[in-house]
């Protein structure tokens, strides 16, 4: 006996409403012999049910769905006034880098004609590259 699980499926549930009566209102055996099917074994909505309700909880959920967006809004321009910042900040190390760069530039010209540019001596012994000499008495 070669039947599908379809088949079989279906089958199974026309024994078990046969046996219930018919009390789920399937449309196999008892549909077929004219039998009728109850009432709330329909699906879907039914209309004008719980009407006072769904207008109260779509005002609910309006308001949620308002508020979620002006969080929402509220997190976009803390974001970008952040993102702002962090640009600003990197544009003031640009700038700071470029003349710091500018000013090795010109003294690497200096240093080419065979001059000491203002300020070397300084940053060499900031830097701890050149060690003061000490007088000593002879």
């Amino acid at each position: 006996m070669n039947i599908d699980f379809e088949t079989m499926a279906v089958l199974e549930e026309e024994s078990q409403n046969e046996t219930l009566g018919g009390v789920f209102g399937s449309t196999g055996a008892a549909a077929a012999e004219g039998g009728e099917r109850r009432e709330g074994g329909k699906r879907g909505r039914r209309p004008g049910r719980k009407a006072q309700l769904d207008k109260q909880d779509m005002k609910a959920k309006l308001e949620r769905s308002r508020q979620s967006a002006r969080e929402c809004r509220a997190r976009k321009k803390l974001r970008y006034q952040y993102l702002e910042e962090l640009v600003a900040d990197r544009e003031r190390s640009v700038l700071t880098l470029r003349k710091e760069l500018d000013k090795y530039y010109k003294w690497n010209l200096e240093l080419d004609q065979g001059r000491i540019p203002e300020g070397l001596d300084a940053m060499l012994q900031e830097m701890g590259v050149v060690k003061q000499e000490e007088a000593k008495p002879f």
